[in-house]
């Protein structure tokens, strides 16, 4: 196989929380004024960095200090609504189906992210799992690049599966392969927008990446 390692993200890729993250992103917009909004504006709207995904929903810049109040309100949403989320139907199925190394990166806290992956039996599998250390509002880039020099790896050994637009801006800033999986955060005609290839299963997705 010509690629020797694969990333995966988590939110919205191996873990199927996008009912969770609309439900909290509507708390978050609502505690901002704003309405409630429905899966599918959600997936063609979703964006990083997040204050621009928030302030597109409701229609206006942010005030200054007004952003971690609302990250405030969609985190504490979040975790009273995380363990009714499990992996993506095909998530283990898929996982089992590289014959390379595989690591986990995460826009989600370090601290939190780690518990949960692993109650879903996953840690065992890969190589290394890293999610935010701060609680900047940054791109992924940064941390893929902090990830991959961890495991001594560039990025042209590598293939990314994630579900955003920022994971593909990620792969290709490193020079990595992306894979988009269109079952999570976002629409999948926002995906396809970028050039890379979209698959409707995680199964496919790493059948891509291969």
């Amino acid at each position: 196989m010509g690629t020797r390692h694969l990333v995966w993200d988590w939110n919205g890729t191996l873990l199927d929380d996008l009912t969770v993250v609309v439900a909290a992103s509507n708390a978050a917009f609502v505690h901002g004024g704003g309405e409630p909004i429905d899966a599918d504006r959600h997936r063609r709207e979703y964006r990083r960095p997040l204050v621009d995904f928030y302030s597109a929903v409701l229609g206006r810049p942010l005030a200054p200090g007004e952003f971690d109040a609302l990250e405030d309100v969609f985190y504490r949403s979040y975790r009273a609504q995380l363990l009714s989320c499990g992996l993506a139907a095909d998530a283990v199925e898929a996982i089992n189906s590289w014959e390379g190394t595989q690591s986990l990166l995460s826009m989600y806290h370090h601290d939190r992210l780690i518990p949960e992956v692993t109650r879903h039996g996953l840690v065992e599998r890969l190589l290394r799992i890293d999610g935010r250390r701060d609680v900047a509002d940054l791109p992924k880039e940064g941390l893929l690049r902090s990830h991959l020099a961890s495991l001594e790896l560039a990025g042209p050994d590598v293939v990314l599966i994630g579900d955003s637009v920022d994971d593909a801006r990620a792969a290709v800033a490193v020079g990595a392969a992306c894979v988009l999986y269109a079952g999570g955060f976002t629409h999948p005609e926002v995906l396809a927008a970028t050039g890379h290839p979209v698959a409707h299963t995680l199964v496919e997705a790493v059948s891509l990446a291969g």
